[in-house]
């Protein structure tokens, strides 16, 4: 299939122009039924989805081995990571798992039922249960972890060790953009909240104004530095010192990269078209700690707090 007008092929391995895939067949029906979509996006999504269809059947085949479901394996690796002496709180194990608190008491049932886990009244708050890996529990865990992480190997044996590198850094750019992250202790406290470019492009959409790739800022702090900068509620934060800005570790890394000077050039789109440059003080200040990413209760909206 030929490139699209304007995209660029993507440089592969030395047999990428033979190594095609279900996805490329898919897209190759695509192009030829409608020529005008832009399927990029198809691209990554379909081979994500094809790709967890077969680690989620191998990797339930493996726990079916130990009598366990993802469920239930995902339980017990929690409870063994938290490591609590006297328990976990059944509330921490329901936020660490993500989980509602009829579903989390339903699948400690399920693994009391088995022996696996034991679960006591918190004597702190006898509202609250503490949950605990039983004797027995803990031996399936030291069985079925080493299987566990022999069949991911397994199914990443298709990557050498740089490709899989490559992937895990691309996999973090994108899951800090959408989950959000926290700054470094040294990391300079700017006075601005940002959503990421899923959600800038959302906002503008909304607001009917054209799409545009990078991250807008929905709070400025009174007397902070990027007030002082000239910073406006609803600016779209688009190139910092002249690199793209796609997402919060782009943003992360080229604030970084400033501090050696302490300034930081920002471009910015105002409204429809009006742009905008902020030159940013990033030098270190007494007392100038980060504050933690705010988390807003979507799972796939979070605005990072710098």
């Amino acid at each position: 299939m030929s490139a699209k007008p304007g995209r660029e092929p993507i440089a592969g391995p030395p047999d990428a122009a033979v190594a095609h895939d279900s996805v490329d067949r898919l897209l190759a029906s695509w192009q030829e039924t409608r020529p005008d979509l832009d399927l990029a996006p198809v691209a990554v999504f379909a081979r994500v989805n094809r790709l967890n269809r077969t680690f989620d059947a191998e990797l339930e085949t493996t726990f079916s081995e130990y009598g366990l479901n993802a469920a239930e394996f995902y339980s017990l690796v929690t409870l063994r990571r938290l490591g609590e002496p006297d328990g976990v709180s059944q509330r921490r194990l329901m936020r660490a798992l993500n989980l509602s608190s009829g579903t989390i008491s339903t699948r400690v049932d399920r693994l009391v039922e088995r022996g696996l886990v034991t679960r006591d009244v918190d004597p702190a708050d006898r509202r609250n249960s503490r949950v605990a890996l039983a004797p027995e529990g803990i031996a399936l865990f030291e069985r079925v972890t080493p299987a566990h992480i022999a069949t991911e190997n397994r199914l990443l044996a298709g990557l050498d060790p740089a490709q899989r590198d490559q992937l895990v850094d691309l996999l973090r750019t994108l899951l800090v953009s959408l989950e959000g992250t926290s700054p470094e202790p040294t990391f300079p406290r700017l006075g601005f909240t940002v959503a990421p470019a899923h959600v800038t492009m959302a906002i503008r959409r909304a607001a009917g104004l054209p799409e545009t790739v990078g991250l807008i800022v929905r709070a400025v702090e009174p007397g902070s530095r990027v007030d002082q900068a000239g910073a406006m509620v609803g600016d779209v934060l688009t190139h910092a010192d002249g690199r793209p800005v796609r997402s919060i570790a782009s943003l992360y890394a080229a604030i970084n990269n400033a501090t050696g000077t302490g300034v930081l050039t920002l471009d910015v789109l105002r409204g429809e078209k009006t742009p905008a440059t902020l030159r940013l003080d990033v030098g270190p200040r007494p007392g100038d700690l980060p504050v933690p990413t705010t988390i807003a209760p979507s799972p796939l909206v979070r605005e990072h707090q710098l």
